[in-house]
């Protein structure tokens, strides 16, 4: 009986999902966003109506409004707002199942009762004026990339559609550099709220852990309202994720890739744990807890001790060789939507991503100094990541939940080659090095009207982990004099009698948080018979990092009798068991209490600002913003002075723009902005980076510096989506922070220093144009090129009285590229079901490290990178294929010194080659589904 009443309550629930889904497909939505047509501001409280019927609502507070349950046709649409022209819109179609967007701009009332003035217009129209007013309602100066815009892109995360961004190019597929600026020079916001530097080495973000087609928009800001943080120069990068989807849907995407260099080729590794696959090591690679501390070892270990330490270290040195597999992506996106009652309104969206890429790095090339080396690298990769966002509005109110969550977890085991004449030998060098590192962001954001004036309140909290980990690194080197290459009863030798940087286990591990909170408030003021805005707000921001380190080795004791026939063993045996077991190693560390640190820091800011409207043309935003920072960072080791570091730095700005027509802006901009050190910049901890040849090192005497910034630029936009632009730009660095290359010891080290002043200035050419205008037909109405050229000029004098005396005395600014070009054309056919997409990019030559007192600088030489996508819709535009050809031309990556100082790398003649090598062009073909 119970069993057949649970039958008739499925069969009605299955009824009412039928019968609810049958609605549905009858029936679709009008949904959008209204805001003002001078400053972009979204408006709240706006009333949408549907002509002639009682259906209706007022816009939120992020001035959206959603219109459901709308039989198929078309309606006419009536916007009002107390204070603005209202306007009539005819000719939005609705059709079934699906969600018609609709943007709309108000312009304000211009005297007396002009309020109850109601312009009409069409759909059509209108929503070219909304994205007009998009384009040209930036307060400073900027450029971006919207969601549309990604979606037509071969762009599967963030770092690739930065390429597409005027001045922006990427670095090592995941870092940005920005008007030819380094990365450093550049801040990373995720929905509002600064992000933390990812890599233990430098100050950087990378940003390809975030999927682009969860990105709803793009912006790079290249001047500063006071607003934004104050530590960039180049460019802030602000990714704004989606919250309330516009619709319900589920997506699945998967994805197969062939790099030429790497798929199905012989891949070699160390062992291989299942976890890998899914980004965690099973935890055997670490040290176990009942390995002995640093004092425990430095008090000495009996025999039997020794032994069982020795036996909690992996001991596994085989070289296991398999096929690379090709490259997986895969990717599950669920959005949800639901329509309360009030106008209430409660979103989800739930991503998961996967990747796994087996790539190599094969026969690169270091020819420089003493070393004549060929490096061969197999990376096993794999990432994995979530991002759950929420979003819930009231009445005109609007509370968000976001959260993002990044894991890298890459694998590399290189073979190294060739002679060092410096020790003249010839060597076999094995490195095995796991890296893993994640990111986890939280953010609580909360945005409210006050008032009936548009006052608005934002306020935010938030929280941040960032972890790398690097469990047992391991590398040992294997030589014989060269003097006896032509003898091979000469065996290689394992350089086991002692521990140092060719031999050594390193465990390390970095933990950070970071806790941020702010507060802003706005409200609309008159002012010189203008409405304006008046914002103030208030930020903190507080990191804490612990980063432990340990060196350890075994060491073979010399009293052995069989030392030279140990050295002599194949790598798979020279840490053997019998070995272990009848005591012949002894468990050694290298003293680095130095090292170890722990670090912290505040930042408190401050700011107000007026974005003032004179008469239709003119408007200027400016105001000034203070922070207060604070550094403190102190080592294990209590002979090293702590590093303590207290600024307060005043930042004024001033943005004006003037519309000398509907389509041509005029602007220009001052303002300050400061880089500050990063921990590890700060931190002495030395490491030697077996792929640079070289130590890297912070300065704990490292200051902060400060730019001044100027901007001027002309915009013109032919028509919506389109752009024509010319900017120039200056910058003035005191106490620049930049790499440096330490020569004048054995080993070379990176580190990093100030040089008193820098002056950059630059150009900027933008266009993006569809080529209609040769000739009108649809073809060419379809195709759109778009092109931006940077030229830049910069120049550092090396700092004097430093007890080094420099090889260069004036210099191009480490990391500022002369020139960086980005080209592309895209083209649309058959009713949009397919698009062609080809892009160019190539950065000018750049100092990677300044040089020192016996090498000049390091420069990585130019590439031309070609790609291009083709893109196919199907099963009624639900499904789409794409075909991608990544770095089609292959060029080598390179790093060289340029003795000759000629400008241009010359492989056989005077230059020295630090590093050549090609990564393969990469062609994949994926399949994404919309339910």
């Amino acid at each position: 009986m119970k069993s057949q009443l649970n039958l008739k309550k499925a069969i009605i629930t299955a009824l009412f999902v039928i019968i609810g889904t049958a609605v549905f497909a009858q029936t679709g939505k009008i949904s959008g966003k209204v805001s003002d047509k001078k400053t972009g501001e979204t408006l709240i409280g706006v009333t949408v109506k549907i002509k002639n019927t009682a259906k209706g609502m007022a816009t939120d507070v992020d001035g959206k409004y959603s219109l459901t349950g709308l039989a198929t046709g078309k309606y006419t649409l009536i916007f009002q707002y107390v204070g603005y022209n209202g306007k009539e819109i005819s000719d939005v179609e609705v059709t079934s199942g699906k969600n018609t967007i609709f943007d709309i701009i108000l312009d304000e009332a211009g005297g007396q009762n002009l309020n109850e003035v109601v312009i009409q217009g069409s759909f059509k129209k209108e929503s070219v004026n909304a994205l007009y007013a998009q384009q040209k309602n930036s307060a400073v100066i900027s450029d971006g990339i919207s969601s549309e815009l990604i979606k037509r892109s071969p762009d599967k995360n963030t770092s690739d559609v930065l390429k597409r961004v005027s001045g922006a190019t990427i670095q090592d597929n995941k870092f940005v550099v920005i008007r030819g600026l380094s990365d450093r020079y550049n801040t990373a916001m995720l929905d509002g709220a600064s992000l933390p530097s990812t890599e233990p080495n430098r100050k950087a973000f990378s940003f390809d852990i975030v999927p682009s087609n969860l990105v709803d928009n793009l912006i790079i800001s290249k001047t500063a309202t006071p607003d934004l943080p104050g530590d960039f120069t180049g460019g802030a990068v602000q990714i704004t994720t989606k919250d309330i989807p516009d619709q319900n849907y589920i997506t699945l995407s998967g994805g197969v890739g062939y790099n030429t260099a790497s798929t199905f080729k012989d891949f070699f590794s160390g062992s291989r744990n299942t976890t890998d696959y899914f980004g965690f090591d099973d935890g055997k690679r670490k040290l176990q807890p009942s390995f002995p501390s640093t004092s425990r070892l430095a008090a000495g270990l009996t025999y039997e001790q020794n032994i069982k330490a020795i036996r909690t270290l992996p001991q596994d040195w085989s070289i296991y060789n398999m096929t690379a597999l090709p490259t997986q992506n895969y990717q599950f996106t669920l959005g949800r939507v639901k329509d309360l009652k009030d106008n209430k309104k409660f979103g989800a969206i739930v991503s998961l991503t996967y990747r796994n890429a087996q790539s190599i790095t094969r026969d690169a090339v270091r020819e420089f100094y003493e070393y004549n080396y060929i490096d061969n690298s197999y990376k096993f990769s794999t990432n994995v990541g979530a991002l759950a966002n929420f979003a819930y509005t009231y009445g005109k109110s609007k509370i968000t939940f976001k959260n993002i969550y990044n894991r890298i977890f890459d694998d590399q085991y290189t073979n190294r080659t060739g002679t060092n004449g410096s020790s003249g030998t010839d060597n076999k060098f094995f490195a095995f090095d796991l890296i893993q590192k994640s990111l986890f962001k939280s953010t609580l954001e909360g945005n409210h009207q006050l008032g009936a004036r548009n006052a608005k309140i934002n306020w935010s909290v938030g929280f941040s982990n960032v972890l790398n980990d690097q469990p047992d690194q391991r590398k040992i080197n294997y030589s014989k004099n060269i003097s006896d290459l032509d003898k091979p009863e000469v065996a290689y030798t394992a350089n086991v009698l002692n521990i140092g940087k060719e031999n050594t286990r390193l465990f390390s591990t970095l933990k950070e948080n970071g806790y941020t909170g702010s507060v802003n408030y706005s409200l609309p003021v008159n002012l010189f018979k203008e409405t304006s805005t008046l914002k103030v707000g208030l930020a903190s921001s507080y990191r804490d990092r612990n980063f432990d380190v340990r060196f350890l080795g075994l060491q073979l004791g010399f009293n052995n009798e069989n030392v030279e026939a140990i050295r002599a063993r194949p790598l798979k045996t020279l840490f053997g068991k019998d070995l272990i077991e009848s005591g012949a190693y002894t468990l050694s560390e290298i003293p680095n209490s130095g090292d170890i640190y722990t670090a912290n820091s505040l930042t408190n800011a401050g700011y107000a600002m007026l974005d003032n409207k004179f008469g239709d043309k003119a408007r200027l935003v400016w105001g000034v913003r203070t922070e207060m920072f604070n550094v403190n960072l102190k080592t294990l080791d209590a002979s090293n002075k702590p590093v303590k570091q207290d600024y307060f730095d005043v930042l004024p700005s001033l943005n004006f723009t003037y519309s000398l027509t509907e389509k041509i802006n005029l602007r220009a901009s001052y303002y300050r902005t400061l880089a500050r050190p990063e921990f590890r910049e700060l931190a002495p901890f030395q490491y030697y980076d077996y792929e640079q040849l070289a130590f890297q090192q912070g300065n704990p005497a490292l200051k902060r510096a400060q730019i001044n910034n100027a901007d001027v630029r002309f915009e013109l936009y032919p028509s919506a989506g389109q752009i024509i632009s010319v900017s120039a730009f200056y910058k003035q660095f005191n106490n620049a922070i930049e790499s440096l290359n330490e020569d004048y010891n054995s080993t070379r080290t990176i580190t990093y220093f100030n040089s008193d002043k820098a002056d950059v200035y630059g150009l900027e050419f933008e266009v993006r144009k569809s080529l209609d205008f040769i000739a009108e037909n649809e073809f060419m109405k379809n195709t759109t090129a778009y092109a931006n050229l940077a030229l830049i000029k910069s120049k550092v004098t090396n700092p004097a009285n430093t007890g080094v005396v420099y090889l260069e005395k004036s210099r191009q600014m480490v990391g500022q590229a002369p020139y960086t070009i980005n080209a592309g054309l895209q083209h649309a056919f058959l009713d949009n079901k397919m698009n062609f997409n080809i892009l160019y990019n190539k950065v000018g030559r750049r100092i990677i490290a300044a040089g020192g007192s016996r090498f000049p600088s390091i420069w990585e030489a130019p590439r031309n990178v070609l790609d291009l996508q083709l893109g196919m819709k199907v099963f009624k535009n639900k499904g789409e294929f794409k075909i991608n050809a990544g770095d089609i031309l292959n060029n080598n990556n390179i790093l060289y010194y340029d003795n000759n100082m000629n400008k241009k790398y010359e492989m056989n003649g005077e230059d020295e080659t630090i590093n050549r090598y090609k990564l393969g062009s990469n062609y994949s073909l994926s399949f994404s589904y919309t339910l």
